[in-house]
């Protein structure tokens, strides 16, 4: 990359000239197109922060979390092309929720909630119905994807297993490049990696919690009533994990699609779900007021199942 970008003969001082001519290089090859503006580029990188800092403390407590983030920004994430899309999609559904709180009624967002609500209840009080039961793991679920102070994170049980695995042993070569342990060492944090995947391999994020929001609802055929319910509420969350789970996909990769989709691709988007047409105008009203939002001309394809048998 450096050397297609620095006249011939000449060698790049730094990776920041490095960066920014290679920045430079994609404007002028679409200087038409939509840039991220400040706000996204913080949130994003926000989001990339936490997450990384969270699974480096998980991988190894002793691990100096801060300095790995000042290098990486200093010299470039290594896994920097896997974390993109879903730290933008991340950062973009915070965007768009935050944007329609006034709209969205009070509700348990997060363990601590659920766990109050429930000490408070009547020792003989109605079992909540498998719907709400399942309503509420995603809710708990989806609190699990905000920090303490509220600001967009990533879930580690939420990250893609490959991109979990890729940033796992970015993170272990760092630290076993900082320390003088030899080979015992880097034994221990293979095995780290290997158990740390493992034990997130077995939780429960935002997407098993989908799944099972969804499984629940077909049980009573009341998905199209819920998505409705959801959509005119403005429950996005529960809009985007009703969809993944009805097209097989990942919470965040169906975030991203709708949150980019042209306004005639949502409906196919939403098929599964069996909407009416009027039903989606909330929807769409408020993506269309999002600011600064990137569109994909066919991202409704991306999501689609390949064809059988080479069809």
């Amino acid at each position: 990359m450096s050397d297609s970008l620095a006249p011939s003969g000449i060698d790049l001082p730094s990776p920041t000239l490095s960066a920014r001519l290679a920045e430079l290089a994609g404007y002028l090859a679409a200087p038409a197109a939509g840039r991220l503006t400040e706000e996204q580029r913080a949130l994003a990188l926000g989001v990339a922060r936490r997450l990384v800092q969270r699974i480096a403390i998980e991988l190894d407590p002793g691990l100096d979390r801060d300095t790995l983030w000042q290098d990486w920004i200093s010299g470039g994430i290594p896994a920097a092309p896997r974390l993109a899309a879903p730290c933008f999609a991340r950062a973009e559904e915070h965007r768009w929720r935050m944007q329609t709180m006034p709209y969205v009624a009070a509700r348990p967002s997060d363990e601590a909630d659920a766990a109050d609500a429930d000490a408070t209840k009547p020792q003989d009080a109605v079992p909540p119905t498998p719907v709400e039961g399942a309503y509420l793991a995603l809710r708990i679920a989806d609190g699990r994807r905000r920090d303490a102070l509220g600001n967009p994170c990533i879930a580690p049980a939420d990250l893609d297993p490959e991109v979990l695995h890729t940033l796992l042993l970015d993170i272990a070569a760092w630290q076993l490049a900082r320390t003088d342990g030899g080979r015992d060492r880097g034994t221990r944090l293979g095995d780290a990696v290997n158990a740390l995947q493992a034990k997130l391999a077995d939780a429960r994020g935002v997407d098993a919690a989908a799944v099972a929001y969804h499984a629940a609802l077909s049980a009573e055929n009341a998905v199209t009533a819920a998505a409705e319910a959801a959509i005119s509420g403005h429950d996005w969350p529960a809009v985007i994990a009703l969809a993944a789970a009805a097209h097989g996909q990942r919470y965040d990769a169906m975030a991203l699609a709708l949150l980019t989709a042209q306004a005639a691709a949502l409906p196919s988007l939403l098929a599964p779900l069996r909407l009416e047409r009027t039903a989606i105008a909330p929807l769409e009203a408020s993506l269309a007021r999002l600011a600064a939002r990137a569109l994909s001309d066919d991202v409704a394809a991306d999501l689609a199942p390949p064809p059988e048998n080479g069809r």
